[in-house]
């Protein structure tokens, strides 16, 4: 069973694409049990960072936030100020209870990480510039070999 996931981030995977300096890199490790999954999210060469989530969708289709990887509640986006920096990272450990109420049917960890293994997620970065993201990379499980 995949317990190691990755995403990298570029402008050009945005639907629709966005013309951004930007980049990032997405890792995320799940537990034993599929009860937690710790990540670490790098950005690089990005201006007024404002969030970053993990969203239900293929990867030439924009869907709804499942977690949280970075920032306050969406309600308050346009009124968030960003952070610039040349290169930031986040880390962090997503539990059940970080699951965003959604109509995708993914209520917990488990649920997550089965989507995860179908490619049916994807990280997305949002600026001030660029509310509905900046840079975007589909969550793709790493195989051992």
């Amino acid at each position: 069973m995949e317990k190691y996931f990755k995403a990298r981030l570029k402008g050009k995977n945005e639907v629709p694409p966005v013309e951004s300096e930007a980049s990032g890199f997405a890792k995320f490790v799940a537990n034993k049990h599929d009860t937690k999954i710790k990540f670490v999210l790098k950005v690089e060469d990005i201006e007024n960072f404002v969030q970053a989530h993990i969203h239900f969708g293929d990867r030439d289709q924009n869907g709804p936030v499942v977690a949280f990887l970075f920032g306050a509640d969406l309600d308050t986006l346009p009124n968030q100020n960003g952070i610039s920096t040349r290169m930031g990272v986040v880390t962090s450990i997503l539990r059940d209870e970080d699951i965003v109420k959604n109509d995708v049917g993914i209520h917990s960890i488990a649920d997550l990480l089965d989507c995860m293994k179908k490619e049916l997620t994807y990280v997305n970065v949002h600026t001030e510039q660029n509310l509905a993201g900046e840079i975007r990379g589909q969550i793709i499980p790493i195989h051992d070999n």
